[in-house]
């Protein structure tokens, strides 16, 4: 229930409900006209998707206008479940029941028996409260298990110990469907229900009613219901029965981000990392594209899909290595380097299915990606006369250790004063940074991080457009310079670099 508290002035009775002149409307009449009014104030309809404003929000809106139940048909992690909750944003905030009533029945109109009985008992009088919009959305992940006693309702046992008889609806617990009533109704990967299961919803999406048992007793519902289901021809675990999706007023197709940058506004928008950490903005970058390649490659299964949940938690891993830094060596500001994403590459491999044949290989599909994804924004960031005092550094056989394990002054101290650094950093930060939940570090320490990690990226721009070597420094020459030797330190292989001609 929503902690919310409604306003004072509201009605508390039938009565007082009629005599303010409200009349509450069915569901999809409520979603209708709050989706009009919207648009005709030019207020956003949907908010919190990101890259559907040009084809999936249209074909949704159509839908609820049209007052259709709707499937949204999408590989994982493609927003399904966000739009079901954004549909139930449409509803008014605040909405009459009658007080105590399990399905949330209308105080004009009601239709369960105990409603029904004390509305003709008490009139006018009948206790109203009233429910939030964020208490009328009903979500449920269909499972295998998920039973028809679950959705529609069954013998409540300790209804009959209390000596209610069988034949008396009162010894019914209804479930969850018919306590969804007036309100959405999301069912989240609607395939995975049993046939027989499914078959039970027919009479929901139809007739708008369910029958609970064998008892004549029948609850007219009213509800929007908005279903997920993955593409069918790659779920094996079941389908949508044929007169179920019939049932269905419309089928919208979801997709992933369609370009960069709505990739990219979709990780600032969603991605949380914990603690006072800075993501600088290239970095953020980096992760969208390497998302992007991942999803691409013929090495992953593309029937499987790559969730946006691989880019969030990309960034929040990559996060959560500069805090690993940060604790080990004493660096007072956390932010977040391409050598912090690197080393989070290894607990990405579980989040993308690869195609038959790539057994053994994900990890190094996924640095090669990931060293794509680098040299793309190294590209677009950075202008080669800008680069011109790094590459004069190593040209007179300077180099410059970097890596997850350096603190962002031992980086900064092995290239020494370089002209340019600043205009390096200014190029490297549009977009923004993303900070973590604690907030951002601030202070010259900060300033320091996000110069270094904006020379990080150039260096290994430079690497991997082959204008300068890369060294992984492990064991015994590490620990000399400093870093703790094995693979738990901060000298550990993958965590300390040196970059040379």
């Amino acid at each position: 229930m929503s902690a919310l508290t409604p306003p004072d002035a509201l009605p508390a009775t039938v009565g007082a409900l009629r005599d303010s002149g409200r009349t509450p409307l069915p569901v999809k009449e409520e979603v209708r006209r709050s989706l009009l009014e919207r648009m005709r104030a030019g207020r956003p309809r949907l908010p919190g998707l990101v890259g559907f404003d040009a084809t999936v929000l249209p074909q949704v809106e159509r839908a609820l206008l049209a007052r259709h139940d709707i499937v949204l048909l999408g590989e994982r992690g493609q927003g399904k479940t966000r739009l079901q909750r954004a549909v139930a944003g449409l509803l008014d905030e605040w909405s009459p029941v009658v007080e105590g009533c399990p399905v949330n029945d209308d105080p004009f109109a009601p239709v369960c028996p105990r409603c029904k009985e004390a509305a003709g008992r008490l009139g006018e009088d009948l206790p109203v409260v009233w429910r939030h919009r964020g208490d009328r959305y009903t979500g449920k992940l269909a499972t295998p298990d998920t039973s028809v006693a679950d959705l529609v309702g069954d013998i409540d046992p300790v209804r009959l110990a209390q000596g209610v008889a069988l034949d008396d609806p009162a010894s019914l617990h209804y479930g969850l469907v018919p306590r969804a009533n007036r309100g959405v109704l999301g069912l989240d990967e609607l395939p995975d229900l049993a046939a027989r299961v499914q078959v039970a919803l027919f009479g929901v999406l139809e007739e708008r009613e369910v029958q609970v048992r064998g008892y004549a007793l029948r609850l007219p519902l009213d509800l929007l219901v908005v279903a997920t289901a993955n593409p069918e021809d790659y779920t094996d675990r079941g389908r949508i029965v044929t007169p179920l999706k019939d049932r269905f007023g419309a089928e919208v197709r979801t997709h992933y981000p369609l370009t960069a940058d709505d990739e990219e506004a979709l990780v600032r928008q969603e991605a949380a990392p914990a603690g006072r950490v800075l993501v600088p903005g290239h970095l953020v970058a980096v992760v969208a594209r390497f998302a992007r390649l991942v999803r691409g490659s013929a090495s992953v299964d593309a029937r499987s899909g790559v969730s946006a949940r691989f880019a969030l938690a990309a960034v929040e891993a990559a996060a959560a290595s500069a805090e690993r830094r940060a604790a080990l060596t004493g660096e007072k500001a956390a932010v977040a380097r391409v050598a912090d994403l690197a080393s989070a590459v290894p607990a990405l491999r579980g989040k993308a299915e690869f195609a038959p044949g790539e057994e053994g290989r994900e990890g190094e599909v996924l640095d090669h990606l990931l060293r794509r994804a680098a040299a793309e924004v190294f590209r677009e960031r950075f202008a080669e006369e800008e680069l011109e005092p790094l590459k004069a550094h190593f040209a007179g056989g300077g180099t410059a250790e970097a890596g997850a394990g350096v603190p962002a002054a031992d980086l900064l101290a092995s290239v020494g004063p370089l002209e340019g650094l600043g205009v390096l950093t200014e190029r490297a930060a549009r977009g923004g940074a993303l900070q973590g939940g604690e907030g951002a570090p601030e202070g010259p320490d900060a300033a320091a991080g996000e110069t270094a990690a904006a020379l990080e990226l150039a260096m290994e721009g430079l690497y991997l457009t082959r204008r300068l070597s890369k060294a992984d420094l492990g064991g015994e020459e590490a620990a000399g310079q400093g870093g703790a030797a094995g693979p738990e330190g901060p000298g550990g292989p993958g965590e300390r670099s040196v970059y040379r001609t």
